[in-house]
């Protein structure tokens, strides 16, 4: 039986809700990141999912991400270090330009996003994934971080900002279970840091919550 090169870089895929602090953990990690949210679709994309009853986009939905051009991405950095990514603009929704990523020679990196939880089957497949991760806290604080940093970003305007918002800490505890049920597992930051360091030191760690 013939088998598959080895593969010299492997992805921590780390989601959680919007404003849980993706971003801020996967840079407190010290490893190369890979932002899933440039992966958006670009706002005059006829495919775009609306929120029911309402003229808004759905950001928050899968169907607003282009999953295929993000897994082709996170499979080339695995294989061969390097990729190039779009540069996305969230308050014009559009694509603004493309830039390159090179993870070098470095054996893990971050893929992070709202969305990340939805490829971790695409990843494992692929036999490019060390763990998955979905970040979690209280919604209230989740609700005030993500608004005081869309506020301060302007990556829409107020109203719909608020809307979203709103929306989002009502749902905030459905959204973990459905992320977690897509195989990343929830925890708070501390453990989620032990769980990188582990995957960084080549420790195998998918294990999954106890329901």
């Amino acid at each position: 039986m013939g088998s598959h090169p080895p593969i010299p870089t492997r992805v921590v895929l780390l989601a959680g809700p919007s404003g849980s602090g993706k971003s801020s953990f996967a840079a407190r990690c010290g490893l190369p990141v890979l932002c899933l949210d440039d992966f958006y679709k670009e706002g005059d994309d006829p495919t775009l999912p609306q929120v029911p009853g309402s003229s808004d986009i759905d950001w928050d939905s899968v169907d607003s991400w282009d999953a295929d051009v993000a897994v082709a991405a996170i499979e080339e950095l695995c294989r061969t270090g390097r990729t190039k990514v779009p540069v996305y603009d969230i308050a014009t929704s559009a694509r603004v330009g493309q830039e390159a990523l090179d993870v070098e020679r470095t054996p893990l990196f971050i893929a992070e996003g709202i969305f990340a939880a939805d490829i971790v089957r695409r990843c494992e497949e692929l036999g490019v994934l060390a763990d998955a991760i979905c970040l979690r806290g209280r919604p209230t604080t989740t609700f005030r971080r993500r608004l005081l940093r869309d506020l301060r970003e302007g990556r829409k305007s107020v109203p719909f900002l608020l809307r979203r918002g709103w929306r989002l800490m009502r749902a905030e505890r459905t959204i973990v279970a459905r992320q977690t049920e897509l195989g990343a597992y929830p925890c708070a930051k501390e453990e989620a840091l032990g769980r990188v360091a582990a995957a960084a030191a080549g420790r195998h760690v998918r294990a999954r919550a106890k329901a």
